[in-house]
């Protein structure tokens, strides 16, 4: 019997890669995608990418999927209260494990696996650790596509927006920042992948510019629109 997974989906490309491994991996059952939308913008959450080109995303993938739907500034309490419902579902459903693209940061990992085993769940992590300029390039000799959607503006700037992930976007990136983008450089959107049944289209929308301040700190994020065709 192989073991029923659940995996959390966001999008983007070390997500992508993460499902492709498990999928790949005979001991477990991906059988439902679990994604964290903002209810307010229909967008989802960190990547901004539209609900109606998620959707699409997930129809080529061809796996089941539920969302968790947040509101518009959702407190780390709501966020837990929300994510605590509906992996419940999943576990009486017969989901002992949970998937994430995770790949070196312990605060993070360990968070999660707090959190799912007390529900009585087992988080699996099939990037933990790896080298990621190796992982980066697996990605894309493999035939993975993706496109940034948002980058830290302090570190890249608007010239690495709305690039294509391939071997010319690794070698510009400056010293410091990581390949995957692992510290929260820069996000993607993963339009084609090997286990997709098709490409997914969309054309290029318009640049955005967010600022934000948490604990006395700002940081601002260049973000770029994609519209479904």
């Amino acid at each position: 019997m192989k073991k029923q997974l659940f995996f959390n989906w966001s999008s983007g490309k070390d997500s992508a890669l993460a499902l492709h491994h498990l999928l790949l991996d005979r001991q477990y059952n991906v059988g439902q995608l679990l994604v964290s939308m903002n209810a307010h913008y229909n967008r989802v959450t960190m990547h901004g990418i539209r609900r109606t080109l998620l959707t699409q995303q997930l129809q080529a993938i061809a796996i089941p999927y539920t969302t968790v739907e947040l509101p518009q500034h959702p407190t780390h309490e709501i966020y837990q209260q929300l994510m605590r419902t509906e992996i419940s579902h999943l576990q009486n459903a017969g989901y002992g494990y949970a998937g994430f693209g995770d790949i070196f940061l312990e605060d993070l990992r360990q968070y999660r696996e707090k959190q799912l085993a007390e529900i009585g769940i087992q988080a699996v992590f099939p990037l933990w650790r790896q080298d990621t300029r190796q992982l980066m390039h697996y990605f894309i000799e493999s035939g993975f596509k993706a496109i940034t959607v948002c980058v830290d503006d302090t570190l890249l700037g608007d010239q690495f927006l709305g690039r294509e992930f391939d071997h010319n976007f690794l070698n510009e990136l400056p010293e410091g920042v990581d390949p995957c983008g692992e510290n929260g450089e820069f996000h993607t959107f993963c339009y084609d992948a090997p286990f997709f049944s098709m490409p997914v289209p969309f054309s290029k929308g318009v640049q955005q510019l967010e600022i934000y301040q948490y604990n006395g700190q700002q940081s601002s994020y260049r973000f770029l629109d994609l519209l479904p065709l």
